[in-house]
């Protein structure tokens, strides 16, 4: 459950922008990391969409079924190389990441990011702030989220203003 429900930033919107992306390398920079993951499992639920997530200790699972993993993807260069050969459509959710950007993990991440086979597939990078080495900034498209409750809006000279 997520823990600001009247906020759902993870949408069949946001969801078609992440697909339709040029990119295959994605990063959305949230304070909500956890709340952002959680929201991906409920779309996938709903929508039966494949989507992926990526722990150390558990390596690929899915978000639709989550009993459901890749054998052999704890590793992050074994997860990246599992996305690379993959045939199949999805999207690959990674949070906690930063620790794994050193080769050859960005050799693979630059591999996907060429990728043009028509059945792409996502790596979406989740954090409070995504550092990615020089080489992958230019393959990443950027997406940020700011809590909308942060921001609470004011009636100032019969208007609202934040």
């Amino acid at each position: 459950m997520t823990s600001n429900t009247a906020e759902v930033f993870v949408t069949p919107k946001l969801f078609d922008r992440i697909v339709q992306s040029p990119q295959n390398l994605i990063a959305i920079e949230t304070p909500n990391a956890a709340d952002v993951l959680a929201q991906f499992r409920l779309l996938a639920l709903r929508t039966g969409q494949s989507v992926y997530s990526w722990q150390a200790d558990t390596g690929i699972v899915s978000l639709r079924e989550r009993d459901v993993g890749v054998p052999g993807s704890k590793r992050a260069s074994d997860a990246l190389r599992y996305i690379l050969k993959s045939m199949q459509f999805g999207v690959y959710l990674f949070s906690e990441f930063n620790d794994h950007l050193r080769p050859p993990n960005l050799g693979l991440l630059r591999q996907i990011a060429r990728l043009r086979t028509g059945n792409d597939r996502k790596v979406v990078f989740i954090g409070e702030q995504v550092h990615l080495p020089d080489g992958l900034n230019e393959l990443v498209e950027r997406i940020s989220h700011q809590s909308v409750a942060s921001v609470h809006p004011r009636l100032r000279d019969g208007r609202w203003v934040t």
